[in-house]
């Protein structure tokens, strides 16, 4: 049984369709979904998908370990950040090694870094008249979207395409491949 945790900062639509996904696969568990904001519909998706949560405060993330001491327990074989805008810890990222993997809306290295999240991202893109964007799945490390690059999947931005058409293409190929690159990652440990 492989198992993973999930962590979520906004609405969860791609913690929704990874545990969709996975909910006829016997050889994958959905331990929890950790957020780091309390009003966030990820948590009422959670719930409603019966995933139990864990929501914490800068300081629980950073200063007293209560989400490391937390993950500690589960012991996952993945961690999953869909859509987790706080950088991750060396602490957990040393107690984890390559086994935590994030989603970016863009094609890095271009359009990464601290505050390129959600329609930043997006208008800048459109911005800089960019002939494509796509998604990047990568292992997370210290810094943001800097990890080791694992899948990227892109489409050609069209003159007419706004923020918010090259927002909307983005989702469509998370949901299409975030999913299956987590199988496959699973699969081969």
């Amino acid at each position: 049984m492989k198992r993973i945790v999930l962590f979520a900062s906004g609405s969860g639509s791609n913690v929704q369709r990874i545990v969709e996904y996975f909910s006829d696969n016997n050889d994958v568990e959905i331990l929890k979904v950790y957020c780091n904001k309390p009003d966030a519909f990820v948590l009422k998706r959670a719930e409603n998908l019966k995933i139990s949560t864990l929501t914490f405060s800068r300081s629980d993330f950073y200063e007293n370990k209560l989400v490391l001491s937390d993950l500690f327990e589960l012991n996952p074989d993945l961690i999953v950040l869909a859509g987790f805008l706080w950088l991750i810890p060396s602490d957990i990222i040393s107690k984890f090694p390559n086994k935590i993997i994030n989603i970016h809306p863009a094609l890095l290295p271009k359009y990464g870094g601290k505050g390129m999240h959600g329609i930043n991202v997006h208008k800048a893109v459109k911005d800089n008249n960019e002939k494509e964007s796509g998604i990047t799945i990568h292992f997370v490390n210290e810094k943001y979207d800097d990890g080791n690059i694992i899948f990227q999947a892109k489409f050609n931005i069209l003159p007419n395409d706004t923020a918010e058409n090259i927002a909307e293409k983005i989702h469509q190929l998370e949901y299409e491949y975030f999913p299956v690159v987590i199988e496959e990652i699973l699969n081969n440990r």
